[in-house]
């Protein structure tokens, strides 16, 4: 997986992508991210991107050619025209299963940055596939959400992680919340790790995991709660058990 990311502050972004776990994976040569000053790519001595927004009105926009000069030089870097997404407020919200259709029908990918009021509609159309954004709020500019698509993709290419089960049992993979973890000491201002964690018993174990899971997905977000098959007898089992649970603490 190779990942390029168009910005005005490359070095910033490239200093997180650089470090932990993606930093490790780019060393062993499993993913590589770079990222593309936007302004090497002026042809006016001032190194200027923007201008006044046609119109009038408040900011700057992102001008079409700069744009496209670095979009372009990457495409030919990579041999092929890479599929690009627009960091934007007005495109569709991220989640997990976007990270893994985008980790599993593409080897390459181009996030662009916005800054100011955005970007000229024009390279947009000529240029951008899709448009995303983490959610309906707005940003200064689009590194932040580059930088989060970036880490969700990567991380799931394989051997970044070193175990499938390191995601697979996380937040959102099946459509839940992940139950709660705990580490040492058992013991930690008065508040104890639950039982069954230092039991050993690890079908035990798995069961509480499902439960606290469901109870989660079904406390905190309804929204996905209701979307969930929970038909097979164990779930019912488990349902069963919180709605007890709840009673006795009414």
């Amino acid at each position: 997986m190779r990942i390029d990311i168009m910005t005005l502050f490359p070095e910033t972004v490239g200093d997180m992508m650089n470090e932990s776990i993606l930093g490790r994976a780019q060393e062993r040569d499993l993913i590589k991210i770079e990222c593309h000053q936007i302004r090497d790519y002026t042809t006016n001595k001032q190194n200027q991107v923007d201008d006044y927004p046609y119109g009038g009105g408040h900011g700057a926009v992102l001008q079409a050619d700069p744009l496209f000069r670095c979009w372009d030089h990457i495409c030919k870097e990579v041999g092929h025209r890479v599929y690009t997404i627009y960091m934007s407020p007005c495109g569709t919200t991220f989640c997990q299963a976007e990270a893994k259709r985008l980790s599993r029908e593409y080897e390459n990918l181009i996030l662009v940055c916005g800054h100011y009021e955005g970007i000229d509609e024009r390279f947009i159309e000529e240029c951008v596939d899709e448009e995303m954004s983490l959610g309906d709020f707005v940003l200064t500019g689009g590194e932040y959400a580059a930088m989060a698509i970036a880490d969700a993709v990567c991380r799931l290419c394989p051997g970044v992680l070193s175990d499938p089960e390191c995601y697979e049992n996380e937040s959102h993979w099946d459509g839940m919340l992940e139950y709660p973890q705990y580490s040492r000491p058992d013991i930690w201002h008065g508040r104890k790790v639950p039982d069954i964690l230092l039991s050993g018993h690890h079908a035990n174990i798995a069961k509480w995991r499902r439960k606290m899971s469901i109870r989660r997905t079904r406390e905190r977000r309804p929204d996905l709660y209701q979307k969930l098959d929970f038909s097979s007898k164990s779930d019912q089992k488990l349902l069963a058990e919180l709605d007890a649970e709840d009673a006795e603490k009414k």
